[in-house]
């Protein structure tokens, strides 16, 4: 297990003026952890907001559990995602998971998202005004949307038999999802990393786009860059942008775009089968889109 971050407490909430008096009379207590960084903050999602039943052995959802962090295992100009394990103190109960945290308004977010943002407008003119204007709210109302749109889509494709990784909760701007990697914190390489069962890769990746384009999406940005290899198994990840390629005005060229990317990688690592033209035929056919 990768070493525990340096102890922090959790914030204190603002205080009003008639909270003076009572906390000068009152000892300074600490309501942080034992040990670890922060609280599970499993109860701090709804039910909607966690990921769906049957719940996996593996996952710890006990309120006595504690979160700590491990350090950061991938950065991006929307988000960053850090590894993180969750235990209960004193007991063999622990699990590691991958944080995927949106950034907040001071950094730049989605410098690709015009496309994919059509039918995202939402009911507030204040808030569209906000979104289209990138003002700091706006932004933040686009990190909630997009925070909320891939944990909605793991959700969607877990339950479909989709290989992604199981999405365990939401909490604001953070997606707390499953690690993929080994049990002492060594993430799964990237499809780019990887040489060896090329052919079985590329079975198993268009079986599962088969899969989305039958219920009418589209990854969105699909590329050997987000998807990962562990034990012979793909896994396909980053879905903020998924694409429902029925209602999306362009909804087709996310779908031939996929199959163009990733059809091209594995041509020219020498898999016979992996045509980019053909794999877009099929998937507008399965999509039921003509060509």
């Amino acid at each position: 297990m990768p070493k525990h971050s340096q102890h922090r407490t959790r914030g204190k909430h603002a205080l009003d003026a008639d909270d003076i008096e009572w906390l000068e009379s009152t000892p300074e207590t600490d309501d942080g952890p034992p040990e670890g960084d922060r609280w599970s903050t499993w109860d701090q999602s709804t039910p909607t907001e966690k990921g769906p039943k049957p719940y996996p052995d593996w996952l710890v959802t006990e309120l006595a559990a504690v979160d700590t962090e491990h350090g950061v295992l991938k950065t991006g100009k929307e988000a960053d995602v850090h590894l993180i394990s969750r235990g209960v103190p004193g007991t063999d109960r622990v699990c590691l998971l991958a944080a995927k945290r949106y950034r907040s308004s001071d950094h730049r977010l989605f410098h690709r998202d015009s496309g994919y943002m059509e039918g995202r407008r939402t009911r507030e003119s204040r808030m569209n005004r906000a979104m289209a204007n990138r003002t700091a709210y706006g932004k933040q109302v686009i990190a909630a949307q997009w925070a909320v749109a891939e944990f909605s889509a793991l959700c969607r494709l877990w339950e479909l038999g989709v290989p992604v990784p199981y999405p365990v909760q939401i909490v604001g701007t953070e997606i707390l999802q499953e690690f993929i990697g080994t049990a002492d914190g060594y993430a799964a390489p990237r499809l780019a990393q990887v040489s060896d069962d090329l052919d079985d890769l590329w079975e198993q990746l268009v079986a599962a786009m088969v899969t989305l384009a039958r219920e009418g999406l589209a990854h969105g940005d699909l590329s050997p860059y987000n998807l990962l290899v562990h034990d012979g198994r793909l896994v396909i990840i980053d879905l903020p942008q998924i694409v429902d390629v029925i209602a999306h005005p362009t909804g087709p060229s996310f779908l031939d775009r996929d199959a163009h990317n990733v059809a091209t990688w594995f041509a020219a690592k020498g898999v016979p089968s992996a045509d980019p033209d053909s794999l877009a035929a099929l998937l507008r056919k399965e999509a039921g889109l003509a060509s």
